[in-house]
Formats: C-alpha cells, sequence, structure tokens
C-alpha cells in the first residue's frame, strides 16, 4: 500500500499555462520526491493595457510518502 501527499502550489509564465505547469513541478522538485501526478485545479490571467500579461495556474501536486 502506497501513501500518497497532496500539496498545492501556485505558478506563472509570462507564455503559457503550460510553460507555468512545468515550473511549478520542477520547482516542487526540488524539496518533493516522488512526484506522480500533477492536477491543475484553476488558471487565470494578468490582463494589463487589454493584453494578457500573465499565465497563472494553480495546481495540486500529488507525491508518494516513503
Amino acid at each position: 500500500m502506497a501513501i500518497m501527499k497532496v500539496i498545492e502550489v501556485l505558478a506563472n509564465s509570462d507564455k503559457s499555462w503550460e510553460e507555468a505547469t512545468r515550473k511549478a513541478v520542477k520547482h516542487a522538485a526540488k524539496s518533493v520526491k516522488h512526484i506522480k501526478s500533477a492536477f491543475v485545479q484553476s488558471q487565470s490571467v494578468v490582463i494589463n493595457d487589454n493584453e494578457v500579461t500573465e499565465f497563472r495556474v494553480n495546481l495540486k501536486i500529488t507525491f508518494e510518502v516513503k
């Protein structure tokens, strides 16, 4: 039986939601081992002068506790 834990991570990118997601997982992996999945809970953008300037994601990252 595996024991799993979930953490919530917020990340941003000036290019895309996909890049923000990759950045979040990469950053979390610096301190969390055995990451198994990430669930994008929400997405949002920042708009300045009628232009999208930032993509934001809120992730739930699941990892195995050994």
